[in-house]
């Protein structure tokens, strides 16, 4: 039977099955929403680069969030805008694997950088006058080049594992990029071990760090309660409320993904 098997060299993204025109309207659409999100996070990171005052820890952490979002874009829109336009443009097995594993990365990175964030909070509204010390420059650097390093460790596994197995047909991965359950859809063999490490890994790096995010945004909450002043209460509340919504965003999205498509 192995005889019989040929490897597959390349993939085709079948993306969004829509007749043509619909997929051009989407070319232009995303191709807008595109163009906003690296000028709006170019802006951001421009603002924090520019301005003296803004070199705090809140906004340096900030700024690698714009430059995860950048990221993101930058490694799974081109090839959408591209398969829009041209279907059948097939991408390659190596530049599947890349794009496979730069997702998971910048996803794990955001996802540890939002409890760095949350602890940053934390520090600040409950330990104000130790925030300088406990949140020094050389603990955020630490912070910030442990999660790029835990995250990319932790995919190279995951690649890995993909690497191991047999893929001989068909070659069609029904997403518009290279998602990896996807991309295990297509491997001709026993993918249990893939899926059950998938699962530890969305245990281990989504669930735990949703609870760290929650415990420290439930002491900030009580620390605000306690709070004498209502101007305090409102100022220690504005300072959580945009990265709160982006919690929100973000793991309530990635929830919705693995209760639709579960490893």
């Amino acid at each position: 039977m192995e005889e019989n098997q040929t490897t597959v060299t390349e993939f085709i993204l079948l993306g969004f099955c829509l007749s043509p025109r619909i997929q051009l309207v989407l070319f232009l659409l995303f191709s807008l929403f595109c163009t906003f999100t690296l000028l709006g996070n170019g802006v951001i990171l421009g603002l924090i680069c520019g301005n003296s005052r803004l070199h705090t820890p809140m906004y340096f952490f900030l700024s690698y969030l714009a430059i995860v979002d950048i990221a993101y874009v930058c490694n799974t829109v081109p090839q959408m805008l591209v398969n829009l336009l041209d279907p059948a443009r097939p991408i390659s097995f190596a530049g599947c694997m890349t794009q496979t594993f730069l997702f998971l990365a910048f996803a794990h990175t955001e996802c540890l950088r939002l409890v760095v964030m949350s602890y940053d909070r934390f520090v600040a509204i409950c330990h104000p006058l130790h925030y300088t010390i406990i949140m020094s420059w050389r603990v955020c650097t630490i912070l910030a080049a442990g999660s790029w390093i835990f995250s990319f460790l932790l995919i190279l596994v995951h690649v890995i594992l993909i690497l191991r197995l047999p893929f001989c047909g068909p070659h069609q991965i029904n997403h518009f990029f290279c998602e990896i359950l996807s991309v295990l859809k297509l491997a001709c063999a026993d993918t249990t071990l893939n899926k059950v490490v998938i699962f530890a890994a969305s245990v281990f790096v989504l669930v735990g760090p949703l609870c760290l995010v929650l415990v420290s945004y439930t002491r900030i909450l009580v620390a605000i309660l306690r709070m004498q002043s209502g101007q305090g209460r409102r100022k220690a509340f504005s300072t959580c409320s945009s990265h709160l919504c982006v919690v929100g965003l973000f793991f309530g999205s990635a929830a919705r993904r693995d209760l639709i498509d579960p490893a």
